[in-house]
């Protein structure tokens, strides 16, 4: 999961001018492109697959990736997500001996039962 969480507002708060200064700061965050939606990975020497593991991956994320090692980016062309479960998406790509196949990655979309209807 990403290093780098931002904050994150609860639902409600006693003091409603706080929530407001929270909620503004929360979306002020968002639209500078601050998410809790990015991570890390190294793909597996010498294998097929990585287990890409991330609370924040349901079936119906979108998950993307970009190379921050010269080896990261030559594994590039061969990676795709071959399955999405909750938690967890199977990264398949090239055997290759390179220990430093390194990737930060953004999920887009959410697990569905982390969703909480809200009643006003």
């Amino acid at each position: 999961m990403a290093q780098n969480q931002y904050l994150k507002v609860p639902v409600s708060m006693p003091d409603a001018s706080q929530h407001l200064r929270l909620i503004s700061n929360t979306v002020n965050n968002t639209l500078d492109g601050k998410l809790n939606s990015t991570g890390t990975i190294t793909l597996r020497q010498n294998q097929t697959t990585t287990t890409l593991a991330d609370a924040r991956i349901g079936v119906n994320s979108i998950i993307l990736f970009m190379p921050i090692t010269a080896n990261g980016n030559t594994a590039k062309a061969n990676l795709y997500v071959s399955a999405r479960a909750d938690g967890t998406a199977t990264l398949t790509h090239a055997s290759n001996s390179n220990t430093d196949q390194n990737f930060g990655y953004v999920v887009i979309g959410w697990l569905y039962k982390y969703r909480k209807k809200i009643y006003i």
